[in-house]
């Protein structure tokens, strides 16, 4: 029996797609209402169907549990917990930790445990493994094998399969290794082998700097260009007609998800511990972070033009998750923005289809509780300005231009719509 613990946006694919193949899968979660949720076959995950999760359970190859002694009946364990930063923008590795300590001594001889969690690298080799020996009294790599493989989920992106997108992995030892790949052979295509854990930890932070500075680049971009008359969508799309030497990346009011705007600083802190200076990584969070300030001041201009101050005005900010087409709220940039122009005087609501109501957050927590407003064309035209930030593809933005007064479109969302509305790109 496998053992996945943290039945979030990674884990739970990662499960279903193991279950798929016919391995027992044992998921574990110190939130009970998941747990909860899988054994009554629902999903608390937008993109995930219900039937997809009931499939599994009903077929005896998925079950949950809040017992992290279980782990006792599993073969191999993944770890998939959250990895954020801490107010100095700091790692905080806690989750990791407490998770090693629950389940070492619950570890049997021959047992493979897998970090999946994104992290800084050495996390692995050193401070997993040393909570699991301390726990577990065994030696990794002799009583037990230890790996990493980074996930590499996309939410949201329908082409993006689990059991498509090539699996890195690297072990403690060349046995480790073998144990780990043997794994994901069950449910992935390809397994891409690298020398180390360390190696795989750095992997994944080389893919996720290379996004950050490429977005941070673009975003620069969309200010001096803007400042020039010049519209830097249209000189993307330029762009990318030349085959070769140039990918696209797209500009927008901030950076989101539990990836991109972490992961860098996971590797300027311990790269500060060998006397390393990470200057792009740095210099690509300051441009990123602010977006949000730039877009603000769009805000207070564009209302300034309509001879409006941003104190007193109505601001619906349209799209609360951090990408398109998921219901996922985590370090969304939409909620600095509504931090930003509360603070500022402004009345402000959002909108958006896959968020009902906004859930605990670990930063925004003034916002918990407030719900999402209605779509209809009363409740729209009575905003002074709407901000799209973030471009749900289910949006009907035509009717979004015809009920709106002003939109500031920070996505270029309105860029094919035929809209009555004043639209200006943030």
């Amino acid at each position: 029996m496998l053992a996945i613990i943290g039945l979030g946006y990674v884990g739970l694919p990662l499960g279903l797609q193991f279950a798929r193949k016919g391995v027992s899968v044992l998921g574990l979660d110190i939130d009970q209402s998941k747990v909860d949720a899988i054994h009554a076959g629902r999903s608390y995950i937008h993109h995930i169907a219900a039937e997809t999760v009931a499939a599994q359970v009903t077929g005896g190859k998925l079950s949950a549990s809040t017992d992290f002694a279980r782990v006792s009946e599993c073969d191999a364990v993944v770890i998939c917990v959250p990895t954020p930063l801490n107010k100095n923008r700091e790692p905080d590795i806690s989750y990791i930790l407490k998770t090693g300590e629950a389940i070492a001594p619950h570890l049997r001889p021959g047992t493979l445990v897998v970090l999946e969690s994104t992290t800084y690298p050495g996390t692995t080799d050193e401070d997993l493994r040393g909570v699991l020996e301390a726990g577990s009294g065994m030696v990794a790599g002799k009583d037990f094998h230890l790996a990493f493989s980074p996930e590499r989920e996309d939410p949201g992106n329908p082409i993006s399969k689990v059991a498509t997108i090539p699996k890195v992995v690297g072990g403690l030892t060349p046995a480790c290794l073998e144990k780990a790949i043997a794994l994901y052979k069950q449910a992935v295509e390809r397994v891409v082998p690298v020398s180390s854990c360390r190696a795989a930890e750095a992997t994944k932070l080389l893919e996720n700097i290379f996004r950050s500075v490429n977005i941070a680049l673009v975003n620069e971009l969309k200010v001096v260009y803007a400042a020039m008359g010049i519209d830097v969508w249209e000189v993307i799309e330029a762009a990318k007609t030349k085959p070769f030497g140039y990918m696209p990346f797209y500009p927008g009011p901030g950076l989101g998800g539990h990836c991109i705007p972490i992961d860098p600083f996971y590797l300027t802190w311990k790269a500060r511990e060998y006397g390393q200076a990470t200057r792009f990584i740095e210099l690509a969070g300051e441009i990123n972070t602010s977006m949000p300030n730039y877009v603000v001041r769009c805000v207070m201009d564009a209302l300034n033009d309509v001879q409006k101050p941003l104190r007193g005005s109505r601001v619906l900010i349209v799209g609360l998750a951090y990408k398109a087409n998921v219901d996922d709220m985590r370090e969304s940039p939409s909620f600095t923005l509504m931090d930003l122009l509360k603070a500022s005087g402004a009345q402000v609501a959002f909108y958006d289809p896959y968020i009902p109501v906004v859930t605990p957050t670990r930063e925004h927590a003034v916002w918990t509780g407030t719900k999402s407003v209605k779509w209809s064309q009363e409740e729209i035209g009575s905003y002074d300005l709407v901000l799209i930030s973030t471009a749900h593809a289910n949006i009907d933005y035509e009717q979004l231009g015809a009920w709106s007064q002003l939109i500031i479109d920070t996505r270029n969302a309105m860029q094919s719509v035929s809209s009555t509305a004043r639209v200006v790109k943030a």
